[in-house]
């Protein structure tokens, strides 16, 4: 390995010079913080309400210097999106029919007519962009002035906390944009949880945990209480019983997917991003895939089985989903799993193990001699021991972080069989069990 000067000299040269970059030119955004979102519970069904940070803060970040503001790269990404919106709506058709048991045709089939286009998305290649995208994920967490809170170079420590009340749902984040709002970044909570860092939102964290990354609603063995009734017996899971459980207008997809279509009306014309970590990644993933939108998730479980038990659109690519993670996170490779597992002693079945699009993965295991360990999972552990200082693997072959791999062989919950098998338990009661045979 080179000597850390020696490293921070050529990351230096790499992240200045373009006369040897072979990159897509970057340009700079400088992003201020507009709003916070969270969920309403006190109506009839949980809704996206936004609080805009008060006008005098927004004000000061406005002028504050340059050398203090807040700037992400950004490079050139292609998307695919439906040509019409009526694709979406008749998606979004296609959940309303799974929820209330209507017939369709299932949407994996439909001849969707895919446009790529080109937008101003996150620079991935370059370390620092990943850092403060990473510190937004972390600011997900906490309120502004609490000791995590990670300044962003503005005036932004002290903005208005919202969506921590007690009887909040646990679905917070933030919403920073560009001066012009030719650029919407919304930030999305993970898990918080004893066995993550603590909270009060761990009873809903954990619901949604076991519900899009175990195999079957959580049945890691006989003394577990499943997130949902479809294990019927043995290996057998019923596939159409999962697929609606992950619908609930009070689960957090769904939320996020209310989340997306109320930026797009309040920025209409805006570019906008996803980002979050852990469990707010995986959830910035599926909202990214649903819309079209340039994803950064870190630390993120598995979310490829949930997007199709979604049954998210499948456009032809889907590379504009970048996760970014480390090989001592047994959470974001997949091993946090088992009995004896650190997540099933905490009562997390992370089961899940293949993730959408590309990922940029830091292995600590070989080159910094980590060991596994879900105390590594942090977002704070990403932003103090990898992306603050240059990657010395990366560095010696002229990079600043990993190439990009995709993760096309991946296999996941292979014991199981996932069929339509009735609850015999209804059957005996004499109640009507049929199935959509459709949906498989």
């Amino acid at each position: 390995m080179l000597p850390s000067i020696i490293l921070q000299l050529i990351d230096f040269f790499l992240s200045s010079s373009s006369s040897n970059d072979q990159r897509s030119p970057s340009t700079p955004l400088q992003l201020e913080l507009r709003h916070q979102h969270a969920v309403d519970v006190s109506g009839s069904s949980p809704h996206v309400i936004f609080q805009d940070v008060p006008a005098h803060l927004k004000a000061l970040s406005l002028s504050s210097s340059q050398a203090d503001s807040f700037v992400i790269n950004t490079r050139p990404t292609s998307l695919h999106k439906p040509s019409h919106y009526d694709y979406h709506s008749q998606w979004q058709a296609r959940v309303h029919s799974m929820k209330f048991g209507q017939c369709q045709t299932n949407v994996s089939s439909w001849n969707w007519d895919w446009e790529e286009i080109s937008v101003p998305g996150p620079d991935i290649e370059s370390r620092k962009t990943l850092l403060q995208l990473a510190k937004m994920a972390n600011n997900a967490y906490v309120e502004p002035g609490d000791a995590a809170w990670y300044d962003l170079g503005g005036k932004f420590n002290s903005t208005y906390p919202f969506g921590w009340e007690p009887d909040a749902d646990g679905f917070r984040g933030q919403v920073f944009a560009t001066e012009d709002n030719s650029t919407v970044v919304v930030s999305i909570k993970g898990t918080s949880a004893g066995v993550f860092g603590g909270g009060k939102t761990a009873k809903k964290d954990k619901l949604n945990d076991n519900l899009l990354f175990s195999c079957c609603c959580a049945r890691v063995d006989w003394t577990w209480s499943t997130v949902c009734g479809c294990y019927r017996g043995g290996w057998k899971c019923d596939q159409r019983c999962v697929e609606d459980a992950l619908i609930e207008e009070s689960l957090f997809y769904s939320i996020g997917i209310n989340l997306y279509n109320n930026l797009t009306y309040i920025y209409p014309d805006s570019n906008i991003w996803v980002i979050g970590h852990s469990l707010g990644g995986a959830l910035a993933s599926l909202i990214g895939i649903t819309f079209g939108a340039p994803v950064v998730a870190f630390e993120s479980p598995g979310e490829r089985m949930a997007a199709s038990r979604l049954h998210l659109p499948s456009p032809p690519s889907t590379h504009h989903v970048t996760h970014v993670y480390h090989t001592a996170d047994p959470i974001a490779m997949g091993t946090c799993n088992g009995v004896l597992s650190s997540c099933a002693l905490g009562g997390y079945a992370m089961e899940s193990r293949c993730h959408l699009g590309k990922s940029i993965i830091f292995d600590t295991v070989s080159n910094s001699s980590w060991a596994v360990d879900i105390r590594t999972h942090t977002i704070v552990t990403v932003i103090e021991k990898i992306l603050s200082d240059p990657w010395p693997p990366s560095v010696e072959i002229g990079r600043e972080v990993p190439e990009t791999i995709v993760e096309d062989d991946c296999v996941e919950c292979y014991s199981w069989e996932f069929g339509s098998f009735p609850d015999k338990s209804r059957v005996q009661k004499g109640q009507n069990v049929e199935m959509d045979n459709d949906l498989y």
